[in-house]
């Protein structure tokens, strides 16, 4: 039987996450959401459409914005994560953040964690955008109870804050 020997052998990944060094042994096909909420228990990554459509998962893999329900954990081996709890390790709020709370760009708040890791790669990438420019640079995540308007405004004030 070529399986035989093969039942529960679990690769060790290795990789920083939130600024950690993590080593840990997963299965070959646990995504790397999974495994950041159940192996890791950094809940705040979240898993919403299991089809990459949403963009609830998003999370920073080598500093890009990824959607952590389309890769392995293990495809992250050597790789640095940053997750929404990354962001505020001393408990006080990243300015996109601050800036999505100020103009009440979340309501039921699941989408939020993957709008604010999206939206903090658009602003590194393009550090003033226009309005236009984050309508588009949000477009992979969906949020199903603001209309947008007030995740658009927050975008542009937490770039603003982010420039200094």
């Amino acid at each position: 039987n070529p399986e035989q020997g093969f039942e529960g052998a679990m690769p060790e990944i290795s990789l920083t996450v939130n600024g950690e060094q993590v080593t840990k042994s997963v299965e070959g096909r646990t995504l790397l959401v999974e495994f950041i909420r159940e192996t890791l228990k950094l809940t705040g990554t979240h898993i919403g459409c299991d089809t990459s459509q949403c963009g609830a998962c998003t999370v920073h893999l080598n500093g890009q914005a990824v959607k952590s329900c389309t890769m392995l954990a293990a495809q992250a081996d050597g790789a640095e994560i940053t997750t929404i709890e990354g962001l505020a390790p001393e408990g006080q709020l990243n300015p996109m953040q601050k800036a999505f709370n100020d103009h009440h760009g979340l309501q039921c708040g699941f989408c939020t964690p993957g709008m604010v890791m999206r939206a903090m790669t658009l602003v590194k990438d393009n550090p003033t955008p226009t309005e236009a420019d984050v309508r588009h640079g949000l477009e992979g995540n969906i949020c199903r109870c603001t209309g947008y308007q007030n995740i658009v405004a927050a975008v542009l004030d937490g770039a603003k804050a982010l420039r200094g």
